[in-house]
C-alpha cells in the first residue's frame, strides 16, 4: 500500500476513534444528567467549611464567613469544580443553559470614570456618544433575539443614573412593556436608580435589573472613583425592594488579586437575598481606557471564580458574560460543568464581541445542552409562564400585550 494511502487510512482511524470516544462521553453525560436532589453526603468541602444547603428547598446560607469562602476558593481546582458541579445539580438542571441577548440602546458619553469602560466620556476610544434608540429599532432586535432562541433580552444605556431624563425613561418603560408582552424576560442596566424609578420599572414588567459590584469593596476605589460601593448597594436595595430580580456580578482581570474575587462573592452572599443572576465578565482591554494594557485573565482563574460562586450562591444563575469569546469551547464546557448556566449571544455585548446565535446553538448541541425557556428560573420575581404570541392556550402574562407589534425596519447594533 502506498504511503499516502496508509496515512489516509491511519488518519481516518484516528478520527473515527475520536468521534467514538466523544460520542461515548456525550452519552455518559446524558445518562448521568439526572435532575433531583443529590445526597449531601456527596458534598465534601474543605475542613472548617460547612457544606451545601441540606436540600434544594432549603434557603441558601447568608452567614458565610470570608475565611470560609477563601478556603473554598483555595482548594485544588478539579476538587473545587467537582464540589461546585454537585451543588449545581442540587439546584439546577445541568442540561439547561439560558441564551441572553444584550443591546446597547444608548452608547457612550457616560460621565463615570470606570477604568475599564470604553463608554466613559473621559477617555478617547472607539465608542461614540449616541442618542437613545427608538422603540421600533429595539423591537426589531428583540424579535430577532427571540426568533434565534434567546429568552432574556437586556438593554444597556451608558448613563451614570436615570436622574431627570423623564422622556428617555418613559421610552425605556415602553420598551420594557413591549418586550415583556412578547413573553421574554427583560432586563435593563441604566446606572443608579431611585426607589421610585425602580417601582416604575417593576410596574412596566421588568424582570431583572443589572447593577454590578464589579470587584471587592477593598479594590473598588482603584477602578472607579465617581461612584461609591455604597451607591451601588443602594441601587441594588432599591431594585430588590421594588420586587425586581437583582442581576449583579463582577469583572475579572482588573488587576485585582484572588482575595478580591473572594471578596466580591462574599459581598453577594451577605445581601438580604442572593442575586437572581451573577454575571462573570472577563476584562476585554480596550484601547484608550486606563486598562488598555491589562493582560487577559486566564481561564483557570475564571473557572475557580465560577465554581466558588456556584457553591456560595447555589440558586443564582451564573452568566458567562463579556470576554467569553476569549475562551475555547472546551473551556466553556468546563465552566458549564462548574455551574455556569447562561450565556450572552447574538451580535455583541455592549461594546465587545460575542459569538453568534448559530455558533452558540451548535456548541450547546455538541455538549448535549439545550436552551432554557423564559421564566424557567424559579428565582425570577414575579414568576410567570412563557408566553407564545401564536399560542392562544398559553397562560396569560399580566404584562402581555394583545398582539405583537408589526416588524419595522430599524438600525441594527
Amino acid at each position: 500500500m502506498h504511503r499516502q494511502a496508509m496515512d489516509a487510512v491511519g488518519m481516518a482511524g484516528r478520527v473515527g476513534l475520536k468521534q467514538t470516544m466523544a460520542s461515548r462521553m456525550l452519552q455518559r453525560f446524558k445518562s448521568t444528567a439526572v435532575v433531583g436532589a443529590i445526597p449531601t453526603t456527596n458534598y465534601r468541602g474543605p475542613e472548617g467549611v460547612q457544606g451545601a444547603p441540606q436540600s434544594p428547598e432549603a434557603s441558601p446560607r447568608r452567614d458565610w464567613q470570608r475565611a470560609e469562602v477563601q478556603k473554598l476558593f483555595d482548594q485544588p481546582l478539579l476538587e473545587l469544580v467537582f464540589q461546585a458541579g454537585t451543588v449545581h445539580r442540587q439546584h439546577h438542571d445541568p442540561r439547561r443553559i439560558q441564551l441572553c441577548t444584550l443591546m446597547n440602546i444608548k452608547e457612550g458619553g457616560c460621565s463615570e470614570d470606570c477604568a475599564y469602560c470604553s463608554q466613559s466620556s473621559r477617555y478617547t476610544t472607539h465608542s461614540k456618544a449616541s442618542q437613545l434608540e427608538k422603540l421600533d429599532n429595539v423591537m426589531v432586535e428583540a424579535r430577532r433575539a427571540k426568533e434565534n432562541g434567546s429568552t432574556r433580552f437586556c438593554m444597556g444605556a451608558a448613563w451614570r443614573e436615570i436622574g431627570g431624563r423623564k422622556r428617555g425613561f418613559q421610552r425605556i418603560l415602553d420598551m420594557v412593556k413591549e418586550i415583556r408582552g412578547m413573553g421574554m424576560e427583560v432586563c435593563t442596566t441604566l446606572g443608579m436608580l431611585s426607589a421610585e424609578q425602580a417601582k416604575m420599572l417593576k410596574d412596566a414588567g421588568l424582570s431583572a435589573y443589572n447593577h454590578n459590584l464589579d470587584t471587592s469593596r477593598e479594590y473598588y476605589g482603584k477602578v472607579i472613583t465617581s461612584r461609591t460601593y455604597e451607591d451601588r448597594l443602594e441601587t441594588i436595595a432599591n431594585v430588590r425592594d421594588a420586587g425586581i430580580s437583582v442581576c449583579s456580578g463582577g469583572i475579572l482581570g482588573l488587576g485585582e488579586d484572588e482575595s478580591d474575587r473572594v471578596g466580591l462573592i462574599w459581598e453577594m452572599s451577605r445581601l438580604p437575598e442572593h442575586p437572581e443572576s451573577f454575571p462573570v465578565n472577563a476584562l476585554v482591554a480596550i484601547k484608550g481606557t486606563p486598562m488598555e494594557g491589562q493582560e487577559p485573565v486566564n481561564f483557570q482563574e475564571m473557572l475557580r471564580t465560577i465554581a466558588t460562586a456556584r457553591i456560595v450562591l447555589p440558586t443564582s444563575i451564573i452568566r458567562l458574560a463579556a470576554g467569553r469569546h476569549l475562551f475555547t469551547e472546551s473551556e466553556q464546557a468546563m465552566a458549564f460543568l462548574a455551574g455556569a448556566n447562561a450565556i450572552f449571544t447574538g451580535h455583541r455585548m455592549l461594546t465587545t464581541p460575542t459569538a453568534s446565535w448559530d455558533e452558540d446553538k451548535a456548541m450547546l448541541g455538541r455538549w448535549g445542552l439545550t436552551g432554557m425557556k423564559s421564566f424557567e428560573s424559579k428565582r425570577l420575581k414575579p414568576l410567570a409562564p412563557e408566553v407564545h404570541a401564536d399560542d392562544a392556550a398559553a397562560p396569560a402574562d399580566p404584562h402581555a400585550t394583545a398582539a405583537p407589534r408589526p416588524a419595522t425596519l430599524g438600525t441594527s447594533i
